[in-house]
């Protein structure tokens, strides 16, 4: 099987659905199929004239015989091209994006829901997004298809070994993750010992990254608070807790390896959390609440042997999560099925 992979590019940046693409590619060439990526320049998915060029440039370029698969925030480059042989691989609708100004995103909502109905299928990596998609763009259920992320072996965290709490964060520095919401819940539990590394892209969106850094200073956490952009096995090793305050998930990719790694979690009830974090691997509390999340964070900040507990608890679930290879398998099946 021929597969033409779509992403926005480059699919060598640290998101989730970035990592998702590049993943899917490596296990459908282990599976011995032919993948084909290709990287849309220009803004998306709001596409301006340079995404447009991009996407027909690479349309005409398109083996006739290959498996059409575009990324969901690629696809709006695409309107107005026959799409009646693509599947559309959705970790969520780029409408549904926090932070997008509301006349883009109604703008997007009607482009989103044109092209999928036309296209052949959809992938939804979560049984949300799945919902999603025919709950607000009456897509049949019947046209969808689920392939959940994968997970990798990942070595334990064994935490910092401090007095202290090391707090991590993983997640772009945008709008959508709600990492101002850990902060304010934060900024109210300087009388504990705590530290945290928020780890995620700087890039997507710049104003706002910045935004973060004043809000810490305004909080007075500057010496408490560090912001990277690169997320490293020894980052997440030496880290005592995992918290993660988006407003909208389409999975929860980074959630998933903190529980593969051990770490209990402070997370917003959002995406497929529900399903993912067990009420004895750590605290889940509505989006935006930062009273909820501080009173939660202090009692695991404060206490010890609660986040002890609460780690082996994430630490077996975390093993039952399926690999990448097993996904790529379904995504295999899924793609074969409907060429």
């Amino acid at each position: 099987m021929h597969v033409c992979l779509i992403v926005p590019g480059p699919l060598t940046t640290a998101s989730g659905g970035h990592t998702y693409d590049r993943r899917m590619a490596e296990g459908l060439r282990a599976l011995g199929h032919e993948v084909q990526v290709v990287e849309l320049d220009g803004r998306l998915p709001d596409a301006d004239q340079a995404a447009i060029y991009a996407a027909r440039t690479a349309w005409a370029a398109l083996p006739a015989d290959s498996v059409k698969l575009i990324d969901g925030l690629a696809l709006p480059a695409f309107a107005g091209l026959p799409l009646h042989r693509v599947i559309a691989l959705v970790h969520h609708p780029a409408s549904l994006e926090t932070g997008v100004p509301a006349d883009v995103a109604e703008r997007l909502h009607v482009t989103e829901a044109g092209m999928f109905h036309e296209v052949r299928r959809l992938v939804a990596t979560s049984d949300q997004t799945a919902e999603r998609l025919t709950r607000d763009f009456g897509v049949a259920p019947d046209r969808i298809d689920v392939v959940v992320p994968g997970i990798d072996i990942l070595p334990r965290s064994h935490g910092s070994a401090g007095p202290g709490c090391q707090v991590l964060s993983v997640g772009a520095q945008i709008v959508r993750k709600g990492h101002e919401v850990l902060l304010r819940a934060l900024g109210r539990l300087c009388d504990l010992d705590w530290d945290l590394t928020i780890a995620g892209s700087s890039g997507r969106d710049p104003v706002h990254a910045h935004g973060l850094r004043a809000l810490a200073e305004e909080l007075g956490l500057t010496q408490r608070i560090r912001f990277t952009d690169d997320v490293t096995d020894a980052l997440w090793a030496a880290s005592d807790l995992f918290a993660l305050t988006s407003y909208f998930e389409g999975y929860g990719v980074a959630i998933a390896e903190a529980l593969r790694r051990g770490l209990p979690v402070a997370v917003s009830n959002v995406g497929t959390v529900p399903t993912l974090v067990g009420p004895e691997a750590g605290v889940v509390c509505a989006p935006g609440d930062i009273d909820q999340l501080s009173k939660a964070m202090r009692r695991l900040i404060f206490d010890q042997a609660l986040r002890h507990d609460m780690a082996e608890i994430a630490w077996q679930s975390g093993q039952s999560l399926p690999s990448w290879a097993d996904q790529a398998a379904r995504l295999a099946s899924v793609l074969a099925d409907k060429t």
